[in-house]
């Protein structure tokens, strides 16, 4: 099962949308605090439908307090900072893809210590909307494994 990983999320209507987007998918939601919202949030309700339930989705209180729980086998960590390719990767069904919040994006450390990906764009582009880049990235890694749960 895929692992996607919101790093101190602020918009909740982004992370509603991946509430739904993993349930379809079967992928597990961790959600690392601090967060810019409340999990009650009308915006995080109303874009996750009714798909909180049917979601795998985990809470920490900071990245290592993931680690520790999570304990992910491979951890690759998503930016508009590197140039690898989500593309050129070959997928595992445990893999973990973590992303920024939307404004501050990743510690440093963070993306010292880990591999990196990111999503082409045009010369010029600062950003695609995080929910957008979540869904092309894991749905990539899940096409790579035949859409297998």
């Amino acid at each position: 099962m895929l692992n996607l990983v919101l790093f101190q999320p602020e918009i909740p209507s982004n992370t509603g949308n991946l509430i739904r987007l993993s349930a379809n998918m079967g992928a597990n939601l961790h959600l690392i605090k601090p967060y810019g919202f409340e999990m009650n949030d009308k915006r995080l309700r109303r874009a996750g439908l009714d798909y909180k339930d049917l979601a795998s989705v985990y809470e920490y209180d900071n990245f290592d307090d993931y680690l520790d729980k999570a304990n992910p086998a491979k951890l690759y960590f998503v930016s508009t900072k590197v140039t690898k390719s989500y593309a050129d990767i070959k997928y595992h069904s445990h893999d973990s893809f973590l992303f920024g919040s939307e404004t501050k994006g990743l510690p440093k450390e963070i993306m010292d210590e880990y591999d990196g990906i990111t999503v082409p764009m045009q010369d010029g582009s600062r950003s695609l909307n995080l929910s957008n880049c979540v869904s092309i990235v894991a749905y990539e890694a899940w096409r790579q494994l035949d859409f297998a749960i």
